[in-house]
């Protein structure tokens, strides 16, 4: 099996102008399509060809392999990233915004949360929502940990690189994370990591 570039579940522009065409095609078509190759150029020959993206993620953390989890984990990450963001403004509804208010209070207070916690990260990573023995909590990693590395399952997240919003919003990250907040994450997307509790698998070929 061969790790593909997933690819977008919205167009270009659906974003814009919180994410403009130009960055997503730079992000999603230059900077994961990256990550996908050197993961596929590093397996393959070994016996890693062929296995699934999550495997290939799991043998180079085990094996202390930081290239190859830094792109394994980084495509992994992208994917999930793209499927947390939505064209439309969602609710979140149901059993999920019964989590976010017991957890939080309410939806504006894990939209806070999120803002905050994804401003005051330094330097690069990822700041997630995370479902952990049926609760919910805010959880930041650095750099490409991806999911391994959080203490429960990832229901949304926010990529901090820079080169995420440097074309929109130069360097005032804040600015970037309000609106995503606001009106760009894809809550069904949440509701459906919810209800599987297991980890969402990248797409296959």
């Amino acid at each position: 099996m061969t790790i593909i570039l997933s690819p977008l579940p919205y167009a270009e522009d659906a974003l814009a102008p919180v994410i403009s065409a130009i960055t997503l095609q730079t992000h999603h078509g230059k900077h994961h399509k990256t990550y996908v190759d050197r993961t596929n150029t590093a397996v393959e020959g070994t016996d890693l060809a062929g296995k699934s993206l999550e495997q290939v993620i799991a043998a180079a953390q085990a094996a202390g392999n930081k290239g190859l989890f830094n792109n394994s984990a980084q495509t992994w990450n992208h994917g999930f990233y793209w499927h947390s963001l939505s064209p439309e403004t969602q609710a979140p509804e149901g059993d999920l915004a019964a989590a976010i208010d017991a957890a939080f209070g309410s939806l504006d207070a894990l939209k806070a949360e999120l803002v905050s916690q994804g401003t005051a990260h330094f330097a690069s990573g990822w700041v997630w929502l995370v479902a952990r023995d049926g609760k919910l909590l805010v959880e930041q990693t650095h750099d490409a940990a991806s999911y391994a590395d959080l203490s429960g399952i990832p229901l949304l997240v926010i990529d901090l690189w820079e080169h995420a919003y440097y074309l929109d919003h130069k360097n005032v990250r804040p600015d970037y994370l309000k609106q995503i907040v606001a009106g760009h994450l894809n809550w069904a997307f949440a509701a459906e990591n919810w209800a599987r509790d297991s980890v969402w698998a990248y797409p296959a070929t």
